[in-house]
């Protein structure tokens, strides 16, 4: 009996255009992401439960509801591993933890971006299996872009 051949695996192949705009794409454009969360219940339970591997950038009341914003600590490497470590730390918390994430009245990952000097692109693909984890976590991706010509304004004084 003759065997049928096993079936080719497909490998994802990058197009040109894909590789492209990789090579003329400024990496230093990409900030991080911050995850955005407003919850009428109190996050302190939450950003706890993450501990050192977030760090807090602001924990408290915002337009009636509790918000926190929290960043993965140090210079990271692009959106998607971002988005993916956050997806792995919201997927291993507690039931408790968990519950609280699941009650917040909106869960963001907001890609930061410095829009890039002119005549200057920012280019980084979201994957699949990042859109994915987010969809999985019912938390929506959002971008921001920053204006590198404009300070940021600093309190009085």
């Amino acid at each position: 009996m003759k065997r049928k051949p096993e079936p080719k695996v497909r490998q994802p192949i990058k197009s040109d255009v894909e590789n492209y705009l990789q090579t003329i794409s400024s990496p230093d454009c990409f900030l991080n992401v911050d995850l955005e969360i407003f919850s009428r219940s109190s996050l302190e339970p939450l950003v706890a439960a993450f501990g050192k591997k977030v760090l807090v950038l602001y924990l408290g009341p915002e337009f009636g509801l509790n918000k926190a914003v929290l960043e993965i600590p140090g210079r990271s490497k692009s959106p998607d591993f971002c988005i993916l470590r956050f997806c792995r730390m919201i997927n291993s918390l507690p039931i408790r933890e968990r519950a609280i994430w699941s009650s917040a009245r909106s869960r963001t990952f907001d890609i930061g971006i410095e829009a890039p000097p002119k005549a200057r692109i920012y280019w980084s693909p979201i994957s699949e299996k990042a859109i994915q984890a987010a969809a999985e976590v019912n938390a929506r991706i959002a971008i921001s872009v920053y204006n590198p010509n404009k300070l940021m304004r600093k309190g009085p004084g």
